[in-house]
């Protein structure tokens, strides 16, 4: 494990809070599906542009593809895809930090989940930090209510709830098939493996969105373009926040990455005030402290 995964967790958690507040406004000029689509479709050139630039400073030879990478890129990309549209269709019930704060239940399912697929052992220490934090996500998700088991139920039925949910899942599966894909590229470090999937990932999801909205929903198609100014921002900030997190899965477990990548919410909470202008509440500032001191025991783990 080298130690290029922890900014590259940190960075992604900044780059990825300021898109999704981006998004966030986008929502007012195109529907959920142009939402998710503008990451994908802006975000690819500059993607390209990365790996372009690693290959010619890195001089390194074109990659050889297997099968086995693409059905990795390929359920990744769906997974990512699918994730996103769920984490903005929450946003639509009870606003931007909330719906954030309910995916990022995705530490938890990953560590479950990489832990079954993968084999990856956290020490406890590690797991900790996972409670610390997913009390700090429950006590923002349920608006400073408690956390009874009656009040934790009642939240959890709600559709902001079960699309957070679905939206971390999915986001722990993503990861899990970015890391089995950049184990499919033994010739190249770590970045330049993040890179290449990231580039194929893109592509993937680009095709296939794509071809739904021209056969599906044209409207939602020219509304993305008029509003190329955002979007293309979008589109840089996910391609970025993006090589991030496929770096950091490239070189750590899929987990611990994700845990330390809950530095998002501090992140949200910022973009959710200043640029949204979403109120900060009491209950909210504890939330986040519970979070970052959880960040804290996961990074004291791998010391």
């Amino acid at each position: 494990m080298t130690s290029i995964w922890l900014p590259a967790a940190l960075f992604a958690g900044l780059f990825q809070a300021w898109r999704t507040a981006i998004q966030q406004r986008l929502r007012s000029e195109v529907s959920v599906s142009g939402a998710g689509f503008v990451r994908y479709f802006f975000g690819l050139p500059f993607a390209a542009l990365m790996c372009g630039v690693w290959f010619f400073v890195r001089e390194a030879p074109l990659p050889i593809l297997s099968p086995a990478f693409g059905a990795y890129a390929a359920a990744a990309g769906l997974f990512q895809m699918a994730g996103t549209l769920l984490l903005i269709m929450s946003f639509g019930h009870r606003g931007y930090v909330v719906g954030t704060a309910f995916s990022k239940t995705e530490a938890i399912q990953a560590a479950v989940v990489a832990a079954v697929l993968l084999g990856e052992r956290l020490p406890t220490l590690a797991w900790a930090g996972i409670a610390l934090g997913v009390a700090g996500v429950l006590i923002l998700a349920l608006a400073g209510r408690g956390l009874s088991a009656i009040e934790i139920g009642k939240a959890l039925r709600q559709p902001a709830a079960l699309y957070g949910l679905g939206a971390g899942g999915l986001f722990a599966l993503a990861g899990i098939m970015v890391r089995l894909a950049t184990d499919e590229l033994p010739a190249f470090d770590a970045v330049g493996a993040a890179l290449v999937t990231l580039f194929i990932v893109m592509a993937i999801q680009t095709s296939i969105h794509l071809m739904w909205i021209v056969a599906r929903d044209q409207p939602t198609l020219w509304a993305v373009l008029r509003s190329w100014r955002v979007s293309a921002q979008v589109g840089l900030l996910s391609a970025l926040g993006s090589a991030c997190w496929f770096t950091g899965f490239a070189t750590a477990p899929v987990a611990l990455v994700r845990i330390v990548g809950q530095v998002e919410v501090l992140f949200t909470l910022g973009f959710g005030r200043l640029y949204l202008r979403e109120a900060t509440r009491p209950h909210e500032i504890i939330g986040l402290l519970l979070i970052a001191g959880g960040v804290v025991l996961a990074l004291a783990a791998t010391i």
